[in-house]
């Protein structure tokens, strides 16, 4: 669909960017989003401002049938309800009714931590693979970011080059334009040390601080897929994702006696709910544990 700069949906996007600040990956999810319900809306006849609840329900049924993940379908429609609600106060669509605009219910999930040791062995094992020297020392780096000081991916290769070298603390800018600043151990600050000494791209102070081999800024993907390597040759369950090494630096934490707020405000959550995840992690592990070595448990009596 093409821009038009008077469009209610570029004047949403650029209140997005320019106002709340949000970073392009998630202006590109949101634009993507609104696309497919403004692209859905013109298939079924329907005006943008004569949705109904009808409406909708067809659309998350299209979307169910099309077996999109309730995760997708959770994150268009609240693309959607910001859309309108931009709308009603912008005064453009105010007739618009959002209450009926839901996602489907999704199970609870516990976010999957990489085991300690498994975590450090995914980091060392980067000095194993093929490719320059200077690469894995990059990598080292900024897998080094995501667990010791839980940052996002997006976070991490978001970094300036007058970010580094890396103090104590390290202020962050997160989701929705949000600050936070983080502890920095010495084995992170190290790391990202060892990184600036081989770095064969210096694009000045407000260039990135990671670059790929052609001087461009380190995307996500060449992390996830240096993931995808590294879990392969240790022989570790798919769960082992960058992500997941946000997750571990929580549930770490939290079994280390770590403060809930103060884990909270760590990560960035707005919401101390979606914190409280970790504190069903750590008793996930623990259930595990008497499961397999109380005297008293059946797994336990199994093995005798």
């Amino acid at each position: 669909m093409a821009d038009h700069a008077a469009h209610p949906r570029a004047i949403w996007l650029d209140w997005l960017e320019f106002e709340k600040r949000y970073p392009q990956t998630t202006l590109d999810a949101y634009r993507r989003d609104i696309d497919h319900w403004l692209d859905y809306l013109t298939g079924q006849g329907c005006a943008v401002d004569q949705v109904t609840k009808l409406h909708f329900r067809g659309y998350l049924a299209a979307m169910s049938a099309n077996g999109l993940a309730r995760s997708t379908m959770a994150r268009r429609v609240a693309s959607i309800r910001s859309f309108y609600r931009y709308g009603a106060r912008s005064g453009r669509y105010p007739g618009v009714e959002i209450s009926f605009m839901k996602p489907p219910r999704q199970p609870a999930t516990i976010p999957k931590a990489v085991a300690e040791g498994d975590a450090g062995d995914l980091i060392a094992a980067i000095k194993t693979l093929d490719g320059p020297d200077w690469a894995k020392t990059r990598d080292i780096a900024v897998l080094m970011l995501l667990y010791g000081c839980g940052l996002r991916i997006s976070e991490a290769l978001a970094l300036k080059r007058r970010d580094a070298p890396l103090g104590p603390w390290l202020r962050i800018t997160g989701k929705g334009g949000k600050t936070r600043d983080v502890p920095v151990v010495d084995a992170v600050r190290m790391a990202v040390d060892a990184w600036l000494n081989v770095a064969p791209f210096d694009l000045g102070p407000e260039g990135p601080l990671f670059t790929s081999s052609r001087g461009a800024p380190l995307n996500s993907r060449a992390v996830q897929r240096l993931m995808e390597k590294l879990r392969l040759n240790l022989g570790l369950d798919a769960s082992a994702t960058p992500h997941a090494l946000r997750h571990s630096f929580a549930t770490h934490l939290l079994a280390g006696g770590g403060d809930l707020r103060a884990i909270q405000a760590l990560l960035g959550h707005s919401s101390l709910s979606t914190t409280q995840r970790y504190t069903r992690v750590d008793t996930a592990q623990l259930r595990d544990v008497h499961h397999s070595t109380h005297p008293r448990s059946a797994a336990s009596r199994t093995k005798e």
